[in-house]
Parts: C-alpha cells; structure tokens; sequence
C-alpha cells in the first residue's frame, strides 16, 4: 500500500496535487441517508484558510468544495462519497528553479525516498495542500459521528514553548 488509502468500514483514499487540476477524496463506507451538502465539507475546509490563524500560509487559494459522486437530493446514496476542490491560481514557475532541490521542513525528499519520483511543483503529493483532502473525509466522518451523538473537540496546547491557556471542556464547547 502506498499510503493515499487508509480505513476499512471507512476508507478514505485522497487524490491530487498542489501544482495539478486539483485534490480530493473518496470516501467509501458512508452509509445511505447521511444528510450531507458541499457546505458540510466547505465549513470545516474554512477552518484550515490561509490567513486564519497566526502562522499560517499566505496562499491565496480558494478552496470551495464540490461534492461530485455519492449524494443526492441532500444526502448520501450509499455510493463512495467523492469530494473536489480544483486548484485556481496554481503557478509552478516559482518552483523551476528549486526543482533539483529537496526543501527543508518538507515532505519532498521523504516521497522521493519513498517513490523514486519527484513532483517539484509545489511539493506534488507531499504538499501541505494535500491536507485538505483529510479535512473534508474528517468533515463527512464528523457528520456522520453526530448522528450518535459524537461530538469532536481539537486544540493546540503548546507550540515551542508557547502554551495555551487551560480551556474547561463543557457540553457547549
């Protein structure tokens, strides 16, 4: 296995590059009858927007989800559920003239390492964009996980040193 797929009940298998047409997943083993619309998925890949948090990238990148397979009329069909978000303004000329060489604090040397090919534009599969394709399978995992009353919670407590004030953790939270 070459690590795009991972799961069994809920297998999710991603696809894309940072520099291609775009990136997704397919998510198989969502049941029938899940309520679940592009706004779902959009809400939780807004949370991951450049410029939303300190520290992030200044990519500016629109990320809108397109669901393409799996829904219809409002909810899932038993089908693998298959998520896209295209890639706009990809520009890999940047990237030319670093294509001979691996990024520290990135992935490429590992996936070439791994695969004995390299994708320099913009990192290909070892891209942080790649991440969004997880975000959006989390998205419809989430849904689904509320229907039994599963209610998910994440934070960063400590960067560098740098920790986050205790947060109390209700029902309401």
């Amino acid at each position: 296995m070459t690590g795009n797929s991972f799961g069994r009940l809920f297998r999710v298998t991603t696809f894309g590059e940072s520099h291609g047409p775009g990136v997704g997943v397919v998510v198989d083993g969502c049941p029938a009858g899940l309520e679940l619309d592009a706004s779902d998925v959009q809400k939780e890949l807004d949370r991951r927007k450049p410029g939303s948090t300190a520290g992030s990238t200044a990519r500016a990148e629109e990320d809108r989800a397109e669901i393409m397979s799996g829904v219809f009329e409002g909810k899932t069909t038993g089908a693998p559920v298959a998520v896209v978000v295209f890639n706009k303004d990809a520009d890999s000329s940047a990237y030319r003239s670093i294509s001979k060489v691996f990024r520290p604090g990135h992935a490429d040397y590992s996936y070439f390492a791994k695969f004995r090919r390299r994708d320099w534009r913009g990192g290909g599969r070892s891209s942080g964009r790649e991440t969004l394709a997880r975000v959006a399978a989390g998205a419809i995992a989430k849904k689904l996980l509320g229907r039994i009353g599963v209610r998910l919670l994440g934070r960063v407590v400590e960067i560098s040193g740098e920790r986050e004030r205790p947060v109390e953790i209700t029902g309401k939270n």
